[in-house]
């Protein structure tokens, strides 16, 4: 089985809602905290190894090395094959650093893209930006299609709308 099936198999059988879940999400959320802060801290370098090596790297277990992997892999300029990557696999962090940004504002990971460490990368009016840019595309905006005066009332009564429900309008 691959590593990142086995990662979401065992992460996602933590209800959250239990405290032994709560426990394991915020030890989670932790860790990957410490490796945004230290990749954030070094972002003009391209990080690259096995899974295994990386986990070392940032002193954490091979399997949440993979939940991070995918955490990320959508923020990369060029996506690693986490579908099927195993320990062993040779994996690249080359961080698009706006694409981040905006991917941790749609995932409301307030502990992400409200770190310091952003403040040297992305100027304070780019971030905002980002920030109302993925906002705005998940907003729905419903125009109702305005009902004329002369028309059938909505309400069913038979009246015109100026005569029922537009009479107090």
């Amino acid at each position: 089985m691959a590593l990142l099936q086995q990662w979401r198999d065992w992460a996602y059988s933590f209800d959250d809602r239990t405290k032994e879940g709560q426990e394991f999400w915020a030890s989670y959320f932790a860790m990957e905290q410490g490796i945004y802060k230290q990749l954030l801290s070094h972002s003009e370098e391209t990080v690259s190894g096995t899974v295994e090596e990386l986990a070392a790297k940032y002193e954490t277990e091979t399997i949440l090395m993979a939940g991070f992997l995918d955490g990320i892999n959508d923020s990369l300029v060029t996506p690693n094959p986490i579908d099927t990557m195993e320990k062993d696999t040779q994996v690249t962090l080359d961080i698009d650093l706006e694409k981040l940004y905006y991917n941790m504002v749609a995932c409301r990971a307030d502990w992400l893209y409200n770190l310091e460490e952003w403040d040297a990368l992305l100027p304070q009016e780019r971030r905002d930006a980002l920030y109302k840019e993925q906002k705005m595309s998940t907003t729905v905006v419903n125009k109702e299609r305005k009902i004329g005066r002369n028309e059938p009332c909505p309400c069913g009564s038979g009246k015109k709308y100026k005569k029922c429900c537009g009479a107090n309008k």
